[in-house]
């Protein structure tokens, strides 16, 4: 019978007392919105990261789009990203009025494969959208050669991938944009919220302009030329994306705990790698921890006992997740064309198994003892 109300979650956040504290200083400064929080929030993620510039949204979604955007990405262009990422990365493309063109995987990763992103390049690409599945950096090297070599952007979904590093750099310190994910169960938390890097300063303060509807406070070069009650201009077109207050102070919070945290999941990845390693049928995908920062465990369940696996991990009280459902698959982006083969199939067999910092070692225990019972039944 299912241990339901003992559940072992396959994601959550994790917050306490300093979170908390944060909250109740962000209330008795009495204002909500962008604040002072937000600004020290913006230069600690900048210090922990070495980027250049940070620009705090109020979502990773909203942190793509404001990033696309602001790159001059709109109206019949065209961005190349892989199909097995979450619906937000091709939702972000599609609200610029560009469209998404899905690209294949590495099967060993579930990484862009670079090879056949190419391939798909046409005169209206301007850009390649690279996911960190799982938080393994992608061969940033190899990107912004093909980048180079057809003269496009490269604007990093880096939703998983908080803390991970490539070739001894942090991500979110190298690229034209690279945009991270706090919603609830990253790898820290804002609540609710998202960010952007990137090493150009006129680009950043275009980006800051336009989460505020293209807001610019500076006061006119010449006052003689604007009535005296206009307190600001607007003059670029903008979103509603800034990061309020009370969830830059979350933020902030969770920052401090960061590489505990990172630590603590890469300690549980480990454990399930030595576990499964050599066990038929299941296959962990290939990552290197001493890089990665992750954010999911994914193993690839053959033989077509995924879906079997799931409902009798689920018996047992433990919760497991499909990290994605391809969106070309979905009705809005079905395209034409070049098949994904490798992204279909990595989808019948992918497996997300819990991983976050409530996870205690019983229960880290229990996932693989349950895993590989399932799994030596034949």
């Amino acid at each position: 019978m299912a241990r339901l109300a003992n559940l072992i979650k396959v994601s959550r956040g994790w917050l306490g007392d300093e979170e908390m504290a944060e909250v109740r200083d962000a209330f008795a400064y009495g204002y909500f919105g962008h604040a002072a929080k937000v600004e020290q929030f913006e230069a600690a993620l900048a210090d922990y990261l070495g980027a250049e510039h940070v620009v705090a949204t109020n979502t990773g979604t909203s942190a793509l789009h404001l990033a696309l955007d602001a790159l001059g990405i709109w109206d019949g262009d065209e961005v190349i990203v892989p199909s097995l990422t979450f619906v937000a990365s091709f939702q972000a493309i599609w609200a610029t009025g560009a469209t998404p063109i899905a690209c294949d995987v590495r099967p060993d990763t579930l990484l862009m494969d670079l090879d056949d992103a190419e391939e798909r390049i046409t005169p209206r690409t301007r850009a390649l959208m690279p996911v960190h599945y799982g938080g393994s950096p992608c061969d940033l090297q190899g990107l912004r050669a093909l980048a180079t070599r057809h003269g496009l952007k490269v604007v990093e979904d880096a939703a998983h991938a908080f803390g991970s590093t490539y070739q001894g750099r942090r991500i979110g310190s190298l690229g034209d944009a690279t945009c991270f994910s706090f919603d609830s169960i990253k790898n820290i938390t804002c609540g609710e919220g998202g960010a952007i890097c990137c090493g150009d300063e006129e680009l950043a303060e275009l980006m800051r302009r336009k989460r505020v509807l293209g807001i610019d406070r500076r006061p006119p070069a010449d006052p003689s030329q604007r009535p005296p009650a206009m307190t600001f201009e607007v003059a670029t077109a903008g979103f509603r994306y800034h990061m309020s207050n009370i969830n830059a102070g979350i933020g902030l919070a969770q920052l401090r705990k960061a590489d505990a945290f990172i630590a603590r999941r890469r300690e549980i990845c480990r454990q399930y790698d030595r576990a499964f390693s050599g066990v038929e049928g299941l296959t962990p995908l290939r990552v290197n921890y001493d890089e990665t920062a992750p954010h999911i465990y994914v193993v690839r369940v053959k033989d077509d006992r995924r879906d079997a696996l799931m409902r009798h991990l689920r018996l047992e009280g433990i919760e497991t997740g499909i990290n994605y459902v391809p969106n070309h698959l979905h009705p809005l982006f079905r395209p034409e064309g070049k098949p994904l083969p490798e992204t279909e199939r990595a989808f019948r067999e992918i497996l997300t198994l819990p991983l976050h910092v409530g996870l205690t070692q019983s229960d880290v225990d229990t996932i693989i003892d349950r895993v590989l019972a399932f799994m030596r039944q034949g």
